[in-house]
């Protein structure tokens, strides 16, 4: 014990002793920890929020969507197709409503989203205008009016022109006064204002909801698209135990009522003759789990570079150490020192330099990631980007796993040095 605690007093007093050169080889360690400490964090802070965003529609949720067919729902080639303006018409309230049959399913609405130029007064703003059907409020856990009401399955029937407003919108038009009764104009057509919504904020990561103008949704097909179909429906899911079975039997009346027909069970679990797609949010945060895993293990494998490359500054400077020392190794080992102790000398001189590196690197990835927070609470978005004791762990446990591996070559050259060999050098 007494000769490891020899070798650390002197790592110890080597390192003080040379302090530019310690500072630069802790600089390394610092950067890479640092690196690593903000990518976990960041990581799983944007994880967290993604997830929340899609529980607040509800964690006992079904959708079917529209699908582009012949291709994956979740390949680029669906994804650019709707992006580029590929219109998909086959899905119709008509199959919500038969799809609602199903005794596991229950509140249900659907939905189709268009923009449109709203006015009032002076005031003239490019909006999202989002017909949905009534039921609404109840199949969406996070969606509740402030002020008002929402409109009814009578209104919907009826293609009433009259609207509720999301709180951004709310305020874009009568900021500090009661919107309740008055009109505003979406395109050329006047719509009377029933209800407020409640603020939610942005939800999915990209869709804010209070700067939504919702309307029934058959006025919107028919006074202001001019269309007959829908972009998705969302259902309320009874028991959650049989949600594998409710959506193969929703597949299977979407499937009899589009006429999509499948000659082997191998066509059918590939699904690309489906222009439907349907998923429940259980899937939906699988997928993301599945997404953020690989995306992690990434950003991390690219901050790890900063750590390998600090790791590689050690060793050049353990090298320049050992060849400035030569005359202390052999002076030591002619008076009895063996390899070992030079060896735990040197090693202990790299892992001390990756600790302190390590420790100085969590405390700066946990500040940064406190500004980071900060930053985007400013943009309106809460995101808690926390240091979890897993990143300190991979952060601290990695640099000094580097440091003992680029340590040891440099070391064990020492302490292979012969008493003649290390004097004679000198």
């Amino acid at each position: 014990m007494s000769k490891f605690i020899i070798s650390i007093s002197l790592a110890l007093r080597t390192l003080t002793n040379n302090k530019a050169r310690t500072a630069l080889s802790l600089l390394g360690i610092v950067i890479g920890v640092t690196s690593v400490i903000m990518i976990l964090s960041l990581g799983r802070g944007l994880e967290s929020f993604v997830t929340y965003q899609v529980e607040t529609f509800g964690t006992d949720i079904i959708e079917i969507e529209i699908k582009v067919p012949q291709t994956s729902q979740v390949s680029s080639q669906n994804v650019g197709g709707m992006i580029g303006g590929t219109q998909i018409t086959t899905l119709k309230t008509e199959d919500a409503e038969e799809v609602a049959k199903l005794s596991n399913l229950g509140s249900w609405y659907g939905g189709i989203l268009s923009q449109q130029i709203t006015s009032y007064k002076e005031k003239t703003d490019q909006s999202f205008i989002f017909g949905v059907t009534s039921d609404m409020l109840n199949a969406d856990d996070g969606a509740d009016i402030e002020f008002g009401e929402f409109f009814s399955e009578d209104d919907d029937n009826g293609i009433r022109q009259i609207i509720v407003l999301g709180s951004k919108i709310k305020e874009t038009f009568f900021p500090n006064e009661n919107a309740i009764g008055k009109s505003i104009k979406i395109g050329s057509q006047k719509y009377r204002i029933v209800g407020v919504m409640k603020s939610r904020g942005v939800t999915g990561g990209i869709f804010d909801f209070d700067e939504i103008i919702f309307v029934p949704l058959k006025t919107l097909q028919k006074k202001i698209m001019g269309v007959d179909h829908i972009q998705f429906v969302i259902y309320k899911v009874n028991d959650m135990n049989l949600v594998e079975q409710t959506i193969a039997e929703m597949e299977a009346i979407m499937r009899d009522r589009h006429e999509i027909e499948y000659d082997n069970e191998k066509d059918r679990e590939e699904k690309l003759d489906d222009d439907f797609a349907i998923v429940s949010i259980a899937e939906a945060k699988e997928m993301l789990d599945q997404i953020f895993l690989i995306i992690n293990v990434l950003l991390l494998g690219l901050a790890s570079v900063s750590l390998v490359v600090g790791g590689v500054g050690i060793m050049n400077i353990m090298f320049v150490a050992v060849t400035e020392r030569t005359k202390e190794i052999g002076l030591r080992k002619s008076i009895g020192a063996r390899n070992n102790d030079i060896l735990f000398q040197f090693i202990f001189e790299a892992v001390i330099l990756t600790l302190v590196g390590g420790f100085f690197g969590v405390v700066f990835g946990y500040a940064l990631s406190e500004v980071a927070t900060y930053l985007v609470a400013k943009k309106g978005f809460i995101v808690d980007f926390q240091v979890t004791w897993q990143a300190v762990f991979v952060g601290v446990g990695f640099s000094a796993g580097i440091g003992i591996l680029f340590g040891f070559y440099p070391a064990r050259k020492a302490s292979r040095m012969t008493p003649s060999e290390a004097l004679r050098k000198e």
